[in-house]
């Protein structure tokens, strides 16, 4: 996945919320506050809160912005 699409995450990281708030339910508004569009950091959230391996949580990111990038 391309950075540049991130980036654009990143910068209106107010925006995506909700919708990281729908695919990673268990995530407190807390945990996604801290993580303000850093990539590296929402992995780490989702790997914490969902006991699941780096790999799986960056793969589900992936996952989530090519679901993302099809809806714009």
């Amino acid at each position: 996945m391309s950075n540049g699409f991130w980036d654009q995450v990143k910068g209106n990281w107010k925006q995506f919320k909700g919708s990281v708030q729908e695919q990673w339910g268990e995530l407190t508004d807390d945990e996604i506050d801290e993580v303000a569009g850093e990539r590296q950091q929402l992995e780490g959230k989702i790997q914490e809160r969902y006991g699941i391996a780096r790999e799986e949580a960056s793969r589900q990111i992936d996952e989530w912005l090519a679901d993302l990038r099809t809806k714009q």
